[in-house]
C-alpha cells in the first residue's frame, strides 16, 4: 500500500521502483500487485502495478504471532519499467468500474468481497479451534470426570459454537448477495458491516475456548493456540475494522 515506491511516468509506462513491506502471499506469488503514488502528479495520486516476481527481491520479514503461513514479507524493487496495460488507479480498483459485460469480479468494488476474503479463513480457524477444544472437553481426567460435563462448560461449548453457526451463516448470505444482487453503495456497505462484525464475533468465540481450556490445550504448538492467534491476528487487519465499515454503513442510507 501507498506512500510506499514511487512511479514516474514515461513512454509506454511507468518507472516503479521502492519497498514494500506485508506482501502477503508472496512466496507463492508468480505477479506482485504494488501501489505506489504518482511522484510527478499533482497531489500524488496512488496507482497499483501488476510487477513480475522476476524483478523483485524479496526479505524474509514475516514474523506475526498469527497467519505464518501468509508470508507477508518485504518487497524491493530496483528500477522497473511497467507497461500502462499493467497500471490502474487505486481509487478505481478500490471503486470499481461497473463495465458493461465484464464478469463481477473484475468490476466490482473492492470492498463488496474484499472483507468476507479475509473473514473466510478466520472462519475455517474458529471451526479448528472450536473441534479441538471439544475433543479436550470430553477427554476424562484422572478422576473419571470430563470438562464436558460441567454446567459452566456446557455453556461456553454451546455459546461459541452458536457464534460460529451465525457467522457462516451471516457471511454465506454476504457471499451470495456478492455475487448475484445489484451492486449499490448500501449493498457493498452492508458486506463491509457483516464482515467487520463476523470478525468481532469470531473473535469472541475463540478467545472464550482459549480462555477456559485446560493449561496444556494452550501449549503454544497446539492447535487451539495456533487458531487462536490466526483468529485474532485476521481481526487485526484494516479492512475488518469496524468503526469504518459502521461509517460506510450509516453513509449508505444518507
Amino acid at each position: 500500500m501507498p506512500p510506499a515506491g514511487a512511479a514516474s511516468k514515461v513512454a509506454g509506462g511507468w518507472l516503479v521502483q521502492g519497498e514494500w513491506c506485508l506482501a502477503s502471499g508472496v512466496d507463492h506469488a508468480d505477479w506482485l500487485l504494488l501501489a505506489a503514488p504518482e511522484v510527478d502528479a499533482t497531489g500524488r495520486p496512488a496507482r497499483v502495478f501488476a510487477v513480475p516476481r522476476s524483478a523483485a527481491t524479496i526479505h524474509d520479514t514475516w514474523n506475526g504471532v498469527g497467519l505464518r503461513a501468509a508470508g507477508s514479507n518485504t518487497v524491493v524493487v530496483g528500477t522497473t519499467v511497467v507497461p500502462d496495460e499493467h497500471s490502474a488507479p487505486l481509487t478505481a480498483l478500490l471503486a470499481g468500474d461497473g463495465s458493461e459485460g465484464e464478469p463481477r469480479c473484475y468490476s466490482a468494488p473492492a470492498h463488496l468481497a474484499g472483507g468476507l476474503l479475509l473473514c473466510a479463513p478466520a472462519l475455517g480457524a474458529a471451526r479448528r479451534a472450536l473441534t479441538a477444544w471439544a475433543h479436550w472437553a470430553r477427554t476424562a481426567t484422572l478422576g473419571g470426570a470430563r470438562p464436558l460435563d460441567h454446567s459452566s462448560t456446557q455453556e461456553r461449548f454451546a455459546r461459541s459454537a452458536a457464534e460460529i453457526d451465525m457467522v457462516e451463516l451471516m457471511l454465506s448470505e454476504a457471499v451470495r448477495r456478492a455475487d448475484t444482487d445489484p451492486v449499490t453503495a448500501e449493498l457493498v456497505a452492508r458486506n463491509r458491516r457483516d464482515a467487520a462484525m463476523g470478525a468481532e464475533c469470531l473473535v469472541a468465540a475463540v478467545d472464550r475456548l482459549f480462555r477456559s481450556g485446560g493449561a496444556h490445550i494452550r501449549d503454544v504448538d497446539g492447535d487451539l493456540h495456533r487458531c487462536w492467534a490466526d483468529v485474532l491476528t485476521i481481526a487485526s487487519h484494516g479492512a475488518l475494522r469496524m468503526e469504518p465499515a459502521a461509517e460506510a454503513h450509516a453513509q449508505s442510507f444518507d
